[in-house]
């Protein structure tokens, strides 16, 4: 498995398993199946209610626990310095680990600072091996970079070829903060996956659209999570290192970005602020 180094050292698979929308009562035996099919970056979070999941299937896979790496994200309602750390050790508590690979905040609201000093604090003492955040707009990544200690490692944030986050990896990169891609197929919206441009590209390399679309954003150097419940589609998704699109391959795809989120709207919304803010009450 190709790895990228964050800005602490340390080694982050490039491909791993998404379990956001995986009903708990399915996410044991996904995870397992992920394992299984030779996934070694596992991606969940408080607000996906399947960290326990995650950790049963990581004790029962018999793959050892150094071999995983484990994200897991801290929700917006656990923010706030004395909350977020009650939340770490309830996340490791759930996961069955005494440590997580990397944290994230899940979104740029409530008292993320706050939260963010409990996960450094955790960082310190071993708990958390690498921190960052996950959809931090450019302008709030920035301001969080130069007022904490220990600068953002990752920000988690919609990527795919229609909403390719050119502008935003640019400031990112600036920072040594890596892109991770989450919703690496746009959840199927605009048809990604009988597209005709990805398909023609694929037809070269006798690869489906999905593959093409995971190899365009591994190119960019994004570290991406596709989501599927189907172990058949887990290893065509794992099975896309033995390829490299060309130049003009990228280039076609470039032209596919629409420069905004076809999923979830921005964050920078006032709306979509508002209805987060909902969340709090």
């Amino acid at each position: 498995m190709k790895t990228i180094k964050l800005n602490n050292g340390v080694e982050m698979p490039m491909l791993g398993y998404g379990v956001f929308q995986v009903e708990p009562d399915e996410c044991q035996r996904c995870v397992e199946d992920a394992l299984k099919s030779g996934y070694r970056l596992i991606d969940t979070a408080q607000a996906y209610m399947n960290e326990e999941g995650v950790g049963k299937a990581m004790k029962n896979s018999g793959v050892k626990r150094e071999d995983i790496f484990l994200v897991t994200k801290i929700w917006i309602t656990n923010f706030g310095y004395e909350k977020a750390k009650a939340s770490i050790e309830e996340s490791l508590r759930k996961l069955q680990t005494s440590y997580i690979d990397l944290m994230l905040l899940h979104q740029p609201f409530n008292d993320y600072y706050g939260a963010y000093r409990a996960m450094e604090e955790a960082y310190k003492e071993g708990k958390i091996r690498a921190i960052g955040v996950s959809n931090f707009p450019s302008d709030r990544l920035i301001d969080l970079a130069h007022n904490v200690e220990v600068k953002p490692m990752v920000n988690q944030v919609e990527a795919h070829v229609f909403c390719q986050q050119i502008k935003a990896a640019k400031y990112m990169n600036e920072l040594d903060c890596k892109v991770m891609a989450w919703g690496p197929f746009a959840e199927g919206k605009n048809n990604l996956f009988t597209d005709e441009v990805l398909a023609k590209i694929g037809a070269k390399y006798n690869k489906t659209n999905a593959q093409v679309a995971l190899r365009y954003l591994l190119q960019r150097d994004m570290i991406v999570i596709p989501k599927t419940t189907h172990i058949e589609r887990m290893e065509q998704n794992m099975n896309v290192f033995d390829f490299e699109l060309t130049k003009e391959d990228m280039d076609e795809i470039l032209k596919m970005d629409t420069g905004h989120s076809v999923v979830i709207g921005s964050h920078q919304d006032p709306e979509v602020t508002k209805w987060f803010m909902t969340l709090l009450k």
